[in-house]
C-alpha cells in the first residue's frame, strides 16, 4: 500500500466515522493530481452530504458521474442530493436514465420509490420499494424511520 492509499483510507475512515472535518483535512492535504481519482471524490462528497452541504456535493457527485459513467456511486449521490435541494422530479429522472449498473443495487429501487412516494405516485412507489426490500431486506427497517414514506408505511411494513 503506498503513502498516497494510506492517506486515501485516512480520510475515508474519518468520514465514516462522521469526523468530516478531519476527513477534509486529510484530503486537501492529499497531491492535487489525487483529487480526481473516484474514491477521493466519493469520499467528498459523502462528507459534504453528511454536512448537508447539498449543492457542494451534487456538484461534486456530478463530476464522479462524468469520470465514472458506468458506476451507480455518483448517479446515486447526484440524484439524492437534487432530492434534498427539492428537484425530486429531476433526481427521478437522474436515476432512471442512469447506468444499468445501478439496476444492481437495492438503493436505486429504494431512492425511485421515495422519489415516487414524494411526487404522489404512490402505487409506483410501493412496487419500487418492494423490489428494494427483495433485494435487500434490511432497508425495510430505514422505511420505518424515513420521512419521505410516512404516507405509505402502513402498506409496506
Amino acid at each position: 500500500m503506498t503513502e498516497l492509499d494510506r492517506k486515501i483510507l485516512t480520510a475515508q475512515g474519518y468520514m465514516e466515522l462522521g469526523l468530516f472535518e478531519e476527513a477534509r483535512t486529510e484530503l486537501v492535504a492529499l497531491p492535487k493530481e489525487a483529487w480526481d481519482r473516484a474514491e477521493v471524490l466519493e469520499t467528498w462528497v459523502l462528507c459534504l452530504m453528511g454536512e448537508k452541504r447539498w449543492q457542494e456535493a451534487l456538484e461534486m457527485s456530478t463530476r464522479l458521474c462524468v469520470l465514472q459513467p458506468k458506476e451507480p456511486s455518483g448517479f446515486i449521490h447526484s440524484a439524492y442530493c437534487l432530492h434534498e435541494l427539492g428537484r425530486t422530479a429531476e433526481a427521478l429522472e437522474l436515476l432512471q436514465g442512469g447506468p444499468r449498473s445501478l439496476r444492481a443495487k437495492a438503493v436505486f429501487f429504494y431512492n425511485l420509490g421515495c422519489y415516487c412516494a414524494k411526487l404522489g405516485r404512490v402505487e409506483e412507489a410501493r412496487k419500487l420499494l418492494e423490489k428494494s426490500f427483495e433485494m435487500d431486506n434490511g432497508l425495510r427497517r430505514v422505511a420505518k424511520k424515513d420521512p419521505d414514506l410516512a404516507e405509505l408505511r402502513s402498506q409496506l411494513l
